[in-house]
């Protein structure tokens, strides 16, 4: 009897914990609930520039996310600690991503949209969709998190950017005249963007050229090309969001190992063109496109 009495107490007992467990359970989905009634919120991310003539091309950005959710509450991260100290220092303090949604969490939101603002699906961006992640699969993280892609990841980004970047030639260019596009580039596989991307603009206009600083195709090779079809003048563009420091230095600067440097002692007439991509609202909707994905995941 004392030992039946016994494995009703232990019983008894165990009901009352799940039990009590049960209820803690649905009491924190209520709560989970009510938080998600705040959201969803947009957090864009950045690699960032300390230039501050560089800046316009973000707040042209923002302008265009403001006017497609208006009621949206926009955030901004910088992936480049360097910037963020840079900037620190001069009274601008920016999260990294980490931190930005580690706010909004602590915040009460419970659904949020990262848009990347990268060119191209690269190391950086894969960095940030695995650390975006973990912020859902944690406890009481996230409900619903979604990771937008950046400008060029699918083959309609491709015809898109096309289009884009012929809008934005200047007008003076004529026909025998190259247009030389200056990406970042990366050792990532994700390089063949640029390669892709170069194939796609000659097949609209032979002397429409795709290099990089850090990837393929190299400055030598347009160089190359630029002298077999004897070309005689050149208009250096940025592919890359904004026009900083690579552009300021790498592409127009006065320095020898600059694009205009080299391809002026080449024979070569250049007239830089200082402006990001972003500064543009027809590439900017390339970025506006995927985040209206994800926000319609949201909803």
């Amino acid at each position: 009897m004392l030992r039946r009495r016994g494995l009703v107490s232990i019983l008894a007992g165990c009901i009352l914990f799940w039990s009590a467990a049960a209820m803690a359970g649905a009491h924190h989905d209520m709560d989970h609930q009510g938080a998600s009634e705040k959201g969803p919120a947009i957090l864009l991310v950045t690699f960032g520039t300390s230039i501050p003539e560089a800046q316009k091309a973000f707040a042209n950005i923002e302008e265009e996310v403001k006017t497609a959710f208006p009621d949206v509450p926009v955030k901004w991260a910088y992936t480049s600690y360097i910037i963020r100290e840079k900037l620190a220092k001069s009274g601008r303090h920016l999260d990294s991503p980490e931190v930005a949604l580690a706010k909004l969490m602590d915040e009460g939101y419970t659904r949020v949209a990262v848009q990347s603002l990268h060119m191209i699906p690269g190391a950086e961006f894969h960095d940030l969709r695995i650390n975006a992640g973990a912020f859902e699969r944690m406890k009481d993280g996230f409900q619903s998190l979604m990771v937008g892609w950046p400008a060029l990841s699918t083959s309609e980004d491709f015809t898109k950017a096309v289009d884009a970047v012929f809008s934005i030639i200047p007008k003076d260019r004529k026909k025998d005249e190259a247009v030389v596009l200056m990406g970042h580039g990366t050792h990532h596989p994700a390089n063949a963007v640029y390669e892709a991307l170069m194939y796609r603009l000659q097949r609209r206009d032979p002397n429409v050229f795709m290099g990089t600083v850090e990837g393929s195709p190299t400055l030598d090779e347009i160089k190359g090309m630029l002298l077999e079809r004897g070309v005689k003048k050149a208009w250096l563009m940025p592919f890359m969001s904004v026009a900083g420091d690579h552009t300021v230095n790498d592409l127009a600067g006065g320095e020898d190992d600059s694009w205009r440097s080299v391809l002026t002692k080449a024979g070569i007439t250049c007239v830089p063109v200082i402006k990001g991509m972003a500064e543009y609202d027809g590439f900017v909707a390339l970025w506006i496109d995927h985040l209206k994905t994800v926000m319609g995941h949201l909803k």
